[in-house]
């Protein structure tokens, strides 16, 4: 059965500019990987070298048929220090993205990717009621320089995450930042040292990754719909939304008001946030299912990824449909991806992924495009180089790049819009 998208549907993958362009060292998360006792298994360093190898990458991706390239604006490259922006950080990004157009690429870019400039944790961090000013007073920057080149934006990525990550960890009476295991978290004294790093207290130390109480949360909307408007008023004709990550979210009997729950803190609460968005980002990777007690792990037969995710493609489209139910903007999967060895499992992954999304389509739901996470092996936070997320293999001794077997099946559904599901 051929399965046909939209003609003008985007195609295309994702990345994140600390986990593959290397030497992000005006970061919170670059100051958090270097102290002792961090939680990262290994620091970012160079990463995958795409700060100086984007065009070979850029014509890469073109070359693989992907029309479609989601990256991130380093904010801690653009405003080294409070005040004073980067020409050098600019006129890199601008050729990042007219590049992008010299291969027939549309580029789609996220102003803030978890990390942000070590200076603002002198301030308090994004606990500071100064945060909404301060990044849409980058947002204005970046976009009366470089906007005419960017049709499509993402104030912040995963904006839910922390709500997500705070659940998550209760128990142990902390808010880690992205991906950090419990017994790592608890390791002595690195949160202090990070923030020294940064030229900050550990009082004043309030990651991007803990904005989940009410008063940050407040922060957060404001800062969306600052950042929003400052694009806007510079560029109208940019489309601007943010994105979540979303599970599908499951209940057996007795399960059903913990899983309302959970979609509640998840999704739910954030809608006031996207009144005036022109797109919402959605991201999926797995389900998690809940039960009267709690979350139910999965069966022992079940595949597990090396995340340690369910592997579930089914989610995507179960989870659009919750979506839809509850906004009237159109959706793009800004993330759907599987950590694994095996690239087949990526195919079929994307394969049955996508299958879904078709039927959402038939049945009227209003969905524009697939980013695949991600373009490449990259850095994965604190599991280090260890998760195989991509589409294209990455020797870190050479930076020789591989395209996995996954590419070409996207690359070929790209440029043909359509799927052959056998």
């Amino acid at each position: 059965m051929t399965y046909d998208f939209p003609k003008r549907f985007l195609w295309g993958s994702a990345t994140a500019g600390h986990q593959v362009e290397g030497n992000n060292d005006n970061s919170d998360f670059w100051a958090e990987e270097q102290v002792e006792g961090s939680p990262y298994n290994e620091k970012s360093g160079e990463a995958i070298d795409h700060y100086t190898l984007y065009k070979e990458d850029i014509a890469l991706m073109a070359s693989l048929g992907l029309k479609v390239f989601r990256f991130s604006i380093e904010w801690a490259r653009i405003e080294p220090e409070p005040g004073r922006y980067s020409q050098t950080a600019i006129n890199h990004y601008r050729d990042v993205l007219k590049t992008c157009y010299e291969h027939n690429i549309t580029p789609f870019v996220a102003m803030h990717h978890f990390a942000s400039p070590k200076w603002l944790m002198q301030f308090g961090g994004w606990a500071s009621p100064d945060v909404p000013d301060r990044f849409a007073k980058y947002c204005e920057v970046v976009f009366r320089e470089l906007g005419e080149l960017i049709p499509y934006v993402l104030t912040m990525n995963e904006v839910n995450l922390p709500v997500m990550l705070r659940e998550l960890f209760t128990s142990i009476g902390f808010i880690p930042p992205v991906g950090i295991g419990r017994d790592a978290w608890t390791a002595p004294g690195w949160r202090e040292e990070a923030a020294k790093l940064c030229g900050a207290t550990s009082d004043q130390y309030f990651t991007f990754h803990m904005l989940s109480d009410e008063r940050s949360l407040h922060i957060l909307r404001q800062t969306h719909q600052k950042a929003r408007q400052a694009i806007k008023s510079i560029q109208p004709n940019t489309l601007v939304g943010l994105s979540m990550a979303l599970s599908d979210v499951q209940c057996i009997q007795g399960g059903e008001k913990i899983a309302a729950a959970k979609w509640q803190s998840y999704f739910s609460q954030y809608l006031p946030m996207i009144e005036e968005d022109d797109f919402f980002g959605l991201q999926n990777y797995t389900r998690e299912v809940y039960g009267p007690n709690g979350q139910v792990q999965p069966d022992k037969e079940a595949e597990l990824t090396q995340m340690g995710y369910e592997f579930y493609p089914e989610g995507l489209s179960n989870v659009v449909r919750k979506v839809a139910q509850s906004i009237s903007i159109p959706i793009i999967i800004t993330e759907h991806g599987i950590a694994t060895e095996n690239d087949s499992r990526r195919v079929e992954f994307i394969r049955k992924g996508l299958a879904g999304l078709q039927s959402c389509l038939e049945d009227g739901i209003d969905i524009r495009g697939y980013l695949h996470w991600s373009t490449f092996d990259n850095y994965e936070w604190n599991s280090g180089y260890t998760k195989q997320f991509g589409l294209i293999e990455v020797d870190r001794t050479t930076q020789k790049r591989k395209v996995k077997e996954s590419a070409r099946f996207l690359g070929q559904i790209a440029k043909s819009s359509s799927l052959v599901n056998n």
